[in-house]
């Protein structure tokens, strides 16, 4: 069962007593009666969060919970951060808001950060407030820079919420609505467990990335506008492509005359390991960088970086209300800063080999574990119901949440068939953290799997 007691690390701040906390009953009551029912919330009975600081979070009963999902690959800092939240308490008392009609020294402080670790040549920011906002705006200006409207996606890919964003994303669970949108393409992903032509890498010779040549020749007019993806899809399942999948893949792209949109909402700022962006990992640079989530460490705010050149493309009149916010923007810059200042991604990197070994010690124990992927600190299991066939085994991963926080851990879940188990803490936990979450997850395992005899 989760610790009920308050105390943190030595690091972290005490977080400051819960006064007149709603009771769980009432909140999801609450949440019945006044939310749209489309919202997804996790387990049977959702647990309310009532506070966080670093690395743990509270529920409205007392219950303490080690976080290794980080409001989806969001608080890449830990709850509550004090540098951050300096940051946004002294920005408040300045600044609040002026909208992108005027521009503020926050923004533009931003913007010369993400000129300077932004992917290749991109040094050209839009402030928006979301990663749907900020994948639509890349797509748009795609279009109107190549002349173009078509547009090629992922199978399994996710790009946000929006009717066109909607239509860019490979899954029809997230696909609300009609969620068609015209002009879009989807192609094979690279999805090595359950390669689409039943091959293996290497001897498969990327034969998911070579196929994008074919689809552009069949499905389109020839002269496509773009190509977005993630460098590890995040909804998905933290599909992670081989080496030499985006330099084919990219390659195919522009020889077609489209640009690379690349997607980092989910893998920017260090998640994956070694680097601050996670198409780092593969010989490319993108025309084109979406950023959100880790940029603002719980705060909304996303950005579109584009090449200079590509920028420039756009004419008429745009702005966004929100896009540049003071507040927002004073609390990525400190994000940035301690990013780098403590060198996250090296940490990613070498805690994230800690957790990839003790998640594959779990897998030959656990045999429903039927793969074991990702990079740094976004590592994912696919649970299946045996190895030989790979049948999706949704129910067990649903399970295993529910024991997993009985243990006192939080995960995520993810995939297209709901079977992947995500795994994402802050970037600043340290091995222990790691093995803490390896033996809760252990535990659970072991409960799920009695479940299910």
């Amino acid at each position: 069962m989760p610790s009920l007691t308050t105390e943190t690390d030595a690091a972290d701040e005490t977080p400051p007593a819960c006064t007149a906390s709603p009771t769980t009953r009432a909140v999801r009551e609450a949440h019945d009666r006044y939310v749209f029912p489309v919202v997804q919330t996790f387990y049977d009975e959702p647990m309310p969060i009532v506070r966080g600081q670093g690395k743990h979070v509270w529920d409205a009963d007392g219950g303490q919970y080690l976080d290794f999902f980080g409001g989806i690959l969001t608080v890449g800092l830990g709850h509550c951060h004090p540098e951050v939240n300096h940051a946004i308490r002294e920005q408040v008392d300045t600044l609040q808001h002026v909208s992108t009609l005027f521009p503020n020294q926050p923004m533009v402080q931003v913007a010369e950060q993400l000129a300077r670790i932004a992917p290749g040549d991109c040094d050209r920011s839009f402030f928006t407030n979301s990663g749907t906002e900020a994948n639509e705006f890349a797509l748009l200006v795609a279009e109107v820079h190549t002349g173009r409207g078509e547009i090629l996606a992922l199978r399994h890919g996710y790009s946000g919420r929006s009717r066109l964003t909607m239509g860019a994303t490979g899954q029809a669970p997230w696909r609300l609505g009609a969620g068609a949108a015209a002009g879009i393409r989807h192609v094979a992903n690279a999805y090595c467990y359950r390669c689409p032509f039943g091959l293996e890498y290497p001897s498969c010779d990327l034969r998911c990335a070579r196929d994008i040549e074919d689809v552009i020749r069949t499905t389109t007019s020839g002269r496509i506008a773009g190509f977005i993806a993630e460098p590890i899809q995040g909804v998905g399942g933290f599909i992670t492509p081989p080496p030499g999948y985006f330099e084919v893949a990219v390659e195919i792209v522009r020889r077609h005359g489209g640009l690379f949109i690349c997607d980092e909402i989910q893998t920017g700022f260090g998640r994956t390991g070694g680097t601050l962006n996670g198409i780092g990992h593969w010989d490319v640079e993108p025309d084109i960088v979406t950023y959100a989530k880790g940029l603002g460490n719980g705060v909304p705010v996303a950005a579109t970086v584009a090449r200079s050149e590509v920028a420039a493309s756009l004419e008429g009149n745009t702005l966004s209300t929100f896009g540049g916010n003071p507040v927002s923007m004073a609390a990525a810059r400190a994000v940035i800063e301690v990013v780098e200042r403590d060198d996250l991604a090296e940490n990613a990197a070498r805690v994230g080999v800690v957790l990839r070994n003790g998640l594959e010690e779990l897998a030959e124990r656990h045999p429903r574990i039927g793969d074991v992927r990702g990079k740094g600190l976004m590592q994912a299991l696919e649970f299946v119901e045996d190895r030989v066939s790979k049948t999706p085994d949704a129910a067990f991963t649903a399970r295993l949440l529910q024991c997993a926080r009985d243990e006192g851990l939080l995960i995520g879940k993810g995939g297209l068939y709901g079977n992947c188990v995500r795994i994402s803490p802050p970037l600043n936990i340290e091995a222990d953290d790691a093995r803490d979450a390896l033996d809760r997850l252990d535990r659970a395992l072991s409960a799920a799997e009695a479940a299910f005899r």
